[in-house]
């Protein structure tokens, strides 16, 4: 008790004292108190998280819908800090390493969740405390101790080149064979995809613009076969709907995520192909080019990502170039 009076003195003061006061002000709390026995007041309000804490959050995610940060990524931040400000029930500048380590392991047996779901939200809570001690709300991110959780790193699957043989020979439409080619040439998200207007694509130098997370705009290129396709669909339709992909059936609405996904895995499905699915394109690209030697730092560039750690994610490369480069370079 006597640590947390200390802590929230220093707390009530840190916006009016620099960083060498706060040390000396905790100096001079820690000796006059020393022999001191504080007992804690019950009341009411210490069972119950204070109105301040939901307060800050909606502060805090204002502060990121503001850096640009998808309604969904929002809503994500949104649940996940709900749900710990209601479990841990105490004001945001009370929380200790050991509140989030002991809830992190509760919520992980509650939900049997897997490392990286846990290590999701120990992120999440990073990113909040480390808002609240930017904005001089607490005097240290309890978050700081918690190290990120070791995950297995599994090489997730790409397309063969057998697959996107198949899915494009046995496409029943000339839309759906447009959405696989300007998915797998472009290597563009499936959001960045269906927000497409026609009016977005420049045919004769074969690229296009896309507006990526955070409302980052980016320059994606496309093949002659994607063009000669895409250019095929657009004199089939009949609507005057300005998207790019609309539905097949009438009112020919403009095509959203979900329509993508549900139509790519019937197609996976029916022809036996594993885990059919948009974002597979994708990463199929970036393995590809970072195998015939594109430079990581352009692959980074055309997928659009702000690390280049998260593109050597996306990129999985081939373990036969492995072999071959050992033979060439070290046997």
């Amino acid at each position: 008790m006597k640590q947390q009076l200390i802590k929230q003195i220093e707390q009530k003061m840190v916006r009016m004292l620099n960083n060498a006061q706060i040390e000396k002000l905790h100096e001079v709390l820690e000796h006059e108190l020393y022999a001191v026995e504080i007992i804690p007041k019950q009341t009411e309000t210490n069972l119950t998280p204070s109105k301040k804490n939901f307060e800050l959050l909606n502060d805090f995610l204002a502060a990121k819908q503001i850096e640009g940060c998808s309604a969904r990524s929002i809503s994500y931040y949104k649940s996940t800090l709900e749900n710990a400000i209601k479990i841990l029930e105490k004001p945001l500048n009370q929380i200790e390493t050991e509140d989030l380590r002991v809830y992190l392991s509760e919520y992980q047996k509650k939900n049997n969740a897997g490392k990286q779901t846990i290590d999701n939200i120990r992120r999440i809570l990073s990113s909040f405390f480390t808002w609240l001690e930017d904005e001089n709300y607490i005097l240290k991110s309890p978050v700081r101790r918690i190290h990120k959780i070791k995950t297995a790193k599994l090489v997730k699957e790409t397309y063969t080149d057998e697959n996107l043989v198949v899915l494009r020979d046995n496409c029943t439409n000339i839309r759906d064979l447009s959405i696989i080619d300007m998915l797998m040439s472009t290597g563009m998200r499936v959001g960045e995809l269906v927000k497409l207007n026609i009016v977005d694509v420049d045919f004769v130098n074969r690229e296009c613009v896309v507006f990526g997370k955070g409302s980052k705009e980016r320059q994606v290129y496309f093949d002659a076969r994607t063009k000669i396709h895409l250019q095929n669909y657009l004199n089939s339709r009949t609507d005057n709907n300005p998207a790019l992909f609309v539905s097949l059936l009438e009112p020919h609405k403009r095509l959203e995520i979900s329509g993508v996904e549900i139509t790519l895995r019937k197609l996976g499905r029916k022809l036996g192909i594993n885990k059919v699915h948009p974002h597979k394109f994708r990463r199929t690209l970036a393995t590809r080019a970072i195998d015939k030697g594109m430079p990581i730092e352009q692959v980074q560039k055309l997928l659009g990502h702000q690390k280049i750690d998260t593109t050597m994610e996306y990129a999985m490369v081939d373990q036969e170039n492995v072999k071959n480069s050992h033979k060439k370079y070290i046997s």
